[in-house]
């Protein structure tokens, strides 16, 4: 089961899932874009417009899942995720809510209303999306940072308590994957002060991104498999990494440096 399945990390994960011969349940609230993924599986597929903000219907939708499908649930996928980016002095609240809403909230819907068809069956895996954002504060991120490294805690204390149990629970950590997440963002002006529109701050993205989203599913898939508790996307993440443990309140200066050379 896959949220955020209309575009992106979601959409790649269906497709690589599906041509691996697994039936796929996508989720997403872009019916126009979830309509084109469920028509490029080749596989069983069971699609449903679905806003993971709202818990009764993340719970409703649960119990479709466990009546369309006759294989036990192997993975639940909660990836759905949006962006928005501005200085906290100029954050606007409502913005922020929504983000929360979705990137956390989201993730912990969709676990609540999965895990107990899991842990019923004693099988399974638990895939939640954070980011690099959630290994490092980021200026200009504040929201995105909190949500993504409440993703991260929830996930790692769920962890702790499936210990002893058939079901897992897994945190991925993108770095920059070629995505429209920044196209769909939240964002009133340019926080950099360049002037740039919205299109141009996707394009500047764009070429930063390091990650198609087809390599970011096949990484994933991969690290589900293996048995990974924590799965690093893009060479990039492990610089994330890789800088929250050598320089805890320092690595922005570090990555500051890097970027300028």
């Amino acid at each position: 089961m896959i949220t955020g399945a209309a575009s992106g990390i979601g959409r790649s994960l269906a497709r690589r899932l599906s041509r691996h011969g697994s039936p796929v349940i996508i989720a997403d609230v872009d019916e126009n874009g979830l309509e084109e993924t469920a028509a490029s599986l080749k596989g069983p597929v069971l699609s449903r417009v679905l806003d993971v903000r709202d818990a009764d219907d993340v719970q409703r939708f649960a119990k479709e899942v466990q009546a369309w499908l006759d294989l036990p649930l192997a993975a639940v996928f909660n990836n759905a995720g949006v962006a928005t980016s501005t200085t906290v002095l100029n954050s606007v609240p409502e913005d922020d809510s929504w983000l929360f809403d979705i990137n956390y909230w989201g993730v912990v819907n969709g676990t609540r209303a999965f895990l107990p068809q899991l842990v019923k069956q004693n099988y399974g895996v638990i895939v939640n999306t954070s980011s690099v954002y959630g290994l490092v504060g980021m200026p200009k991120n504040s929201a995105y940072c909190a949500a993504k490294f409440a993703v991260r805690g929830f996930t790692d204390s769920l962890r702790q308590e499936l210990r002893g149990t058939g079901v897992s629970a897994v945190t991925v950590h993108p770095g920059g994957i070629k995505t429209n997440i920044i196209r769909n963002a939240r964002i009133h002006s340019d926080p950099d002060g360049q002037g740039r529109t919205l299109a141009q701050m996707a394009a500047d993205f764009d070429k930063i991104a390091l990650t198609t989203p087809d390599k970011a599913a096949e990484i994933i898939h991969r690290g589900v498999e293996r048995g990974k508790a924590r799965i690093l996307v893009g060479p990039d993440a492990y610089v994330f990494d890789a800088l929250a443990r050598i320089a805890p309140t320092h690595y922005f200066t570090v990555m500051a440096r890097l970027f300028d050379r």
